[in-house]
């Protein structure tokens, strides 16, 4: 199915209520096209407090109830009982076969990378997107494996599966497909042409709590993936992360590996049982109060999602009616969430203006804009991939990767909001509209 956006006349016809609610609040560009931009001297259309937007998007947000799950704990003195009721209800909301918790995001990808080292040589290649935080990567290194630097498709802004075909060789052994802001990758063809081609395929769904692809969760349509629990993410306990794993096989590797304490809980026909007292070097236990916290948040995680998204959607079924105004393409039957930003793609040619331009006489209307607004980091651009002295075998750095980079060059990243505040939705909408009708003048500004 081709990638479009959800039209005006689609969005109104599958809400009644939307639809009142957006000819109430919408302006149209009649009621904007006579005021003087702010750019150019003219009042600004956002006036909205600063407080206010303050403590909209301000997160992580925790409440009485994770105050009282710490102190609850504390007084108990009993801090590891935590550690596995969140590994079984996490893998309760996932369904999944198997969970282990880790002190981030980061170690879990390690484990996972130690738990392939085993049935992979040096030399290995694993396919891995550059649009990502350096964990997704450079724990390769450890374990003598490959990356191979994978493009996005600029439609989805997540894993382009037509890039990784053309980049396919008798070294690749697996892949690592990343759900970028929330957006789930089309995990079914991914996994088809994998099993096709013999690939382990796993996932990094640090972004993506709650998200899916045909009802079942992220994390699961893979041999191991990892969430991460640090600060900024959709479920945040300050730090932590979580393996999902879909063997005992995997499961026993990557925890004996971090959990020294791990083996002895092992079947007694386990291999890695014999492993007791040391496991396989590290220790990457979760924090106690890392876990209760994560207890609490993962009962509200659900709720928390669908209200972010229908502020995301209230908001957004107006911007896009702009002419080269859209948001990446998401599949009928995926559910996405949003992780930190709230992003929006801009044709430059159909909009009639550069997103350089459209940013600075946004920011001079008075809105604001969330984080990487510079674009999200390239992972290939960085030092650490280009000295060999870091590597047990050379890296192919690309010289281009045009899908990522058109995402980058392309995208606005709006920020979140965590509570209700139509008044600044519309402004917002009153922002962009005045922009979009006075086009013509942002040249000379």
């Amino acid at each position: 199915m081709p990638p479009r956006s959800v039209t005006r006349r689609e969005f109104l016809k599958t809400s009644s209520t939307a639809a009142a609610a957006f000819a109430v609040a919408a302006p149209t560009l009649g009621q904007t096209h006579t005021e003087t931009l702010a750019a150019a001297g003219g009042a600004k259309s956002v006036t909205f407090p600063n407080d206010r937007f303050n403590a909209l998007v301000r997160w992580p947000r925790y409440s009485e109830l994770e105050k009282q799950a710490v102190g609850n704990l504390l007084d108990s003195n009993r801090f590891y009982q935590e550690l596995p009721l969140f590994e079984q209800e996490w893998k309760d909301y996932l369904h999944a076969n198997f969970v282990k918790s880790h002190i981030n995001g980061t170690s879990a990808l390690t484990a996972m990378f130690f738990a392939l080292s085993l049935d992979l040589p040096p030399g290995s290649e694993i396919m891995v997107p550059s649009y990502t935080f350096f964990a997704t990567i450079a724990p390769m290194r450890f374990f003598g494996f490959v990356p191979i630097f994978v493009d996005l498709d600029p439609k989805t802004a997540c894993f382009d599966l037509e890039d990784a075909k053309r980049k396919l060789t008798l070294n690749t052994r697996a892949l690592v497909a990343m759900h970028s802001w929330g957006m789930p990758c089309e995990m079914d063809q991914i996994n088809d042409w994998a099993k096709a081609k013999g690939l382990i395929v796993c996932e990094d769904a640090a972004h993506a709590h709650g998200a899916s692809v045909g009802g079942k969760k992220v994390g699961t349509l893979s041999s191991m993936a990892i969430y991460s629990f640090q600060a900024s993410k959709v479920m945040p306990t300050i730090e932590g992360g979580v393996g999902i794993y879909e063997t005992r096989e995997y499961y026993e590797r990557a925890a004996a590996f971090g959990h020294y304490e791990a083996p002895p809980t092992f079947p007694a026909d386990s291999p890695y049982r014999q492993y007791d007292g040391t496991g396989f070097g590290q220790k990457y236990r979760m924090h106690p109060l890392s876990a209760a916290i994560g207890r609490v948040q993962l009962r509200g995680l659900d709720a928390m999602n669908e209200a972010v998204s229908h502020r995301v959607r209230r908001l957004n079924e107006r911007l896009v009616q702009l002419p080269g105004l859209s948001e990446p393409w998401i599949r009928p039957d995926m559910q996405r969430v949003y992780y930190a930003i709230n992003m929006l793609m801009l044709d430059e040619k159909k909009a009639g203006f550069t997103r350089n331009q459209a940013l600075k006489a946004l920011q001079a209307e008075g809105v604001r804009f969330g984080g990487f607004s510079a674009g999200y980091p390239e992972q290939h651009r960085f030092k650490l991939y280009s000295e060999s002295k870091w590597w047990h075998h050379p890296i192919n750095i690309p010289a281009l990767l045009p899908g990522t980079e058109q995402v980058n060059r392309t995208a606005l990243h709006l920020p979140l909001f965590y509570a209700d505040a139509p008044d600044l939705e519309d402004q917002y909408v009153k922002a962009f509209e005045k922009i979009w009708a006075r086009r013509g003048e942002l040249a000379r500004l």
